[in-house]
């Protein structure tokens, strides 16, 4: 199941690395605060280098497109919002369209995240 929440970015949070069984991986955090009579900030993680990591700047308006997914850790579940698609308020998406900065953007696709068989669960969030 995939949505969508907008929202400006309000914080971004230090990256978490580490190592598994499949190599190096790393988990960027950032807020975002929607809009309208009362606001929500929500915390949102990505994983891998698959995103355009340039749009998660303190101040860009944005709309992520992200997956929910919870696991249970000594009996208390745990919820992350997972983002799969940053783009800017109004359409510029994870890859620039533009001609002059074509060449510095991957493709949008899937993140995976690290599992339990390379250390990535160990942590209960």
């Amino acid at each position: 199941m995939s949505m969508e929440i907008k929202g400006k970015i309000v914080k971004v949070l230090p990256e978490l690395t580490g190592e598994g069984k499949n190599g190096p991986w790393v988990k960027r955090m950032f807020v975002i605060e929607t809009e309208g009579q009362y606001p929500k900030k929500v915390q949102i993680s990505t994983f891998g280098d698959k995103l355009n990591v340039a749009l998660i700047k303190e101040g860009n308006d944005v709309n992520v497109f992200f997956e929910l997914d919870s696991r249970e850790f000594n009996e208390r579940w745990y919820t992350d919002v997972r983002a799969w698609k940053i783009e800017l308020a109004g359409g510029v998406a994870n890859t620039q369209t533009n001609q002059s900065n074509t060449s510095n953007f991957a493709q949008p696709t899937p993140i995976s995240e690290p599992t339990m068989e390379d250390g990535g669960d160990d942590l209960p969030f």
